[in-house]
């Protein structure tokens, strides 16, 4: 199928770095995988984070225009099938659901969410395009469990709805852990007996920013004697992330780092933790442990259908600093457990969130669809 992919939250190619952009690239990846012909069909954003009815006024008005210039440039050749990844009442979709009328062709989303107490909020303009763009929807791929509830009772039923686990593209040769970590020492000036703990997210207001200060806050609560944090991510909210481990001296922020970097700290590290305040799953978490490390996070519907609890890390509960320190101090205690963990996890990685699986699954929800493909 000849696919137009468009991500209203962000681009596939926006410059700035997080797990949405990862996602976006690898669903682009996997449905190529599948034999697919896909092109980005636009890099409008319409996030709007802050509730502004004038700006999403705005976003319709040249959503409107930019769909009508899309069906003017490819009425001659249009594509198969319209895919829109990540919609929701502050991201929605202008494009698509005008696109797939016009052309009469099937509109695909993939991690959709739908909040009704959003119905009459600032983003209520937002909130109803994207519900309208749901109800039109001939599949809906959920990404994410704990939007489900309310996705089905918009849908009428779960008939087109369908899960797909989170994916990662396997993860980087992993490098030698003992070259790594003298490098690391080195370079950063690190304890190279201590046991080094690993974060990896973008700092930003809002739920990330939160959970830095839960971590900042378990961080003072270690009792583990021989411990150091790594932290690598950047972002708008970096000042205040830092001031949440002002009192806390055994802390490196690494600013952002690429993934050959990534790599090299994962293979060095021995736990990755991170409180995932409402995360819907986290990339990083899955990546992590794709590289072998256990983890310690906050428990969402979404963490925990990748980190399984008792087995490939722990979870424990939202906004809970000292459950979530007892959590890392129970684990760099017992170097087994850790060693156990790290070995459950890379496998689990590698058989329930590799690409090639979800290139096969996302294959077989586009041909249900039963889109007849012209020759």
């Amino acid at each position: 199928m000849r696919i137009a992919f468009y991500a209203p939250m962000k681009s596939p190619e926006h410059p700035e770095p997080s797990g949405d952009r990862r996602m976006a690239g690898l669903l682009m990846k996997a449905l190529r995988i599948a034999g697919h012909d896909v092109r980005l069909a636009s890099d409008f954003r319409t996030y709007d984070g802050e509730g502004d009815a004038s700006r999403q006024r705005r976003d319709a008005r040249s959503g409107m225009g930019l769909a009508r210039k899309f069906v003017a440039e490819h009425a001659a050749n249009p594509p198969d099938l319209w895919f829109t990844y990540h919609l929701y009442h502050k991201a929605p979709d202008w494009l698509g659901p005008v696109i797939a009328r016009r052309f009469s062709i099937p509109y695909v989303v993939a991690e959709a969410s739908h909040a009704p107490k959003q119905r009459l909020g600032p983003w209520r303009i937002g909130h109803g395009a994207a519900a309208a763009a749901l109800r039109r929807a001939d599949r809906v791929i959920s990404v994410n469990p704990r939007d489900e509830p309310c996705l089905r009772a918009l849908l009428g039923g779960g008939q087109r709805l369908t899960r797909l686990r989170p994916f990662i593209d396997g993860p980087p040769p992993p490098a030698e852990r003992d070259p790594a970590r003298r490098d690391l020492a080195r370079r950063l000036d690190l304890d190279p007996q201590a046991a080094w703990l690993l974060t990896v997210a973008m700092m930003r207001p809002g739920n990330k920013l939160a959970s830095y200060r839960i971590l900042g806050d378990a961080a003072r609560k270690w009792t583990h004697p021989r411990w150091q944090l790594l932290i690598a991510g950047d972002g708008p909210a970096r000042g205040a992330a830092e001031r949440a481990f002002e009192d806390t001296e055994r802390v490196r922020f690494l600013g952002r780092r690429d993934s050959a970097e990534l790599s090299h700290l994962a293979a060095a590290a021995d736990l990755f933790v991170w409180p995932a305040v409402k995360e819907g799953y986290g990339m990083a978490l899955l990546e992590a442990q794709a590289a072998g490390l256990p983890v310690v996070a906050g428990e969402t519907p979404g963490v925990a259908s990748i980190v399984a609890d008792g087995k490939t890390g722990s979870l424990t509960p939202q906004n809970d600093a000292d459950a979530f320190a007892g959590a890392v101090d129970g684990l760099l205690d017992d170097p087994d457990r850790r060693a156990g963990y790290a070995a459950a996890a890379r496998c689990k990685a590698a058989r329930e969130h590799d690409i090639s699986s979800a290139a096969g699954h996302l294959d077989d929800v586009l041909h249900s669809l039963e889109t007849t493909v012209p020759a």
